[in-house]
């Protein structure tokens, strides 16, 4: 979407053709009868230029620091239970603005597209990234398409950056948590990477699992609101909740434990773990955040979370000690202790 235009004036062939990236009036089509079809309700997207634009007294009202995201998106398959790569690259963007502190304002989406991707599987990314900016109130305001060759890239790739004000007063991050201080997740975990690896056709179980993939903005705000001397939230993406712990430990130079039996995951997920050697600590999340808040807010930053749709499985799971500094250890369900460490290598490739 580097030039905008006005509506499509010819209908688009079933699949894309390098044409359409080329700057012509094919990739005009491209862009007016998918993009600019789907995110131009939200009026966001400017009437002819190549960059959206801010007013910076409204930004300032917001908070009194700018926060600046981008991620890409390479997920397989493209479509998956509980979402699809577009649902996945707004809601990662938001979240990754959302768990700084920041209230998101507007985001960009950049996509490669490779030669042969049908124009109705576009038209369906395009439509899930409208409808979950507009869920959360956050606007695609500017952004990119280029076609490359076939084998260039696998389908779809998408790149989203996001641009939020972070609120005035609130400093928090990796390095300010502190022994003592309480550990929360707001629900189920490795829902995400299980989704995945099923929706390859690696596993055949009876029961569905969906992604949790969501957006964690009005969740995030709900909790700062109860719990104001918050230290630090993490949404627990690619490593998944280990990977956090791991972070926040080395960053902050304390020790961290956490309880087996007070980590919320479904059944269906551990089992399959079991099986396939995985470890669902590691597993990838799309809508679960890691929050450490200081021991006397826990409750409150607990009840916040479990009366919001996107917390009712909260939990607490573990604490900051004064142990070594930079090692996380797990009480498991037997009564033993566990190191848990960074994960070596990639446990499910290509899971956002």
């Amino acid at each position: 979407m580097s030039a905008p235009f006005a509506s499509s004036r010819r209908a688009l062939p079933a699949r894309v053709t390098l044409a359409h990236g080329g700057g012509g009036s094919a990739m005009r089509d491209l862009i007016d009868g998918v993009f600019r079809a789907a995110f131009a309700d939200d009026g966001a997207l400017p009437a002819a230029e190549d960059q959206a634009r801010f007013d910076l007294a409204a930004l300032a009202a917001k908070g009194d620091r700018l926060a600046f995201t981008t991620d890409g998106f390479v997920v397989d398959p493209l479509f998956f239970p509980g979402g699809d790569i577009g649902t996945l690259a707004v809601c990662g963007t938001i979240n990754d603005l959302a768990v700084g502190g920041a209230v998101p304002v507007a985001l960009s989406c950049a996509a490669i597209v490779e030669e042969g991707l049908p124009v109705e599987v576009l038209r369906r990314v395009a439509a899930s990234m409208a409808q979950a900016a507009r869920a959360a109130g956050v606007p695609i305001a500017t952004g990119d398409t280029k076609v490359v060759a076939r084998g260039a890239c696998d389908k779809l790739f998408v790149t989203t950056t996001g641009i939020g004000v972070v609120r005035a007063g609130l400093d928090i991050g990796i390095d300010k948590a502190r022994p003592g201080d309480v550990i929360l997740v707001n629900g189920l975990l490795g829902d995400h990477g299980a989704a995945i690896l099923n929706a390859r056709g690696d596993l055949a179980l009876e029961t569905a699992i969906e992604s949790d993939c969501a957006a964690l903005d009005g969740l995030v705000a709900a909790l700062i609101a109860s719990a104001p001397g918050i230290r630090m939230m993490r949404d627990a993406t690619r490593g998944g909740v280990a990977a956090v712990l791991n972070e926040l430990a080395e960053a902050s130079r304390v020790g961290v434990s956490v309880r087996e039996l007070d980590l919320p995951i479904r059944p269906e997920v551990t089992g399959f773990c079991e099986i396939l050697g995985l470890d669902p600590l590691y597993l990838a999340n799309e809508g679960k955040l890691v929050a450490v808040v200081p021991a006397e807010e826990a409750d409150a930053a607990l009840a916040a979370l479990r009366a919001h749709p996107l917390g009712r499985g909260a939990a607490a799971i573990g604490r900051v000690s004064d142990g070594r500094p930079g090692r996380v250890v797990m009480e498991t369900r037997f009564g033993g202790a566990r190191v848990v460490d960074m994960l070596v290598g990639d446990q499910l490739p290509r899971i956002c």
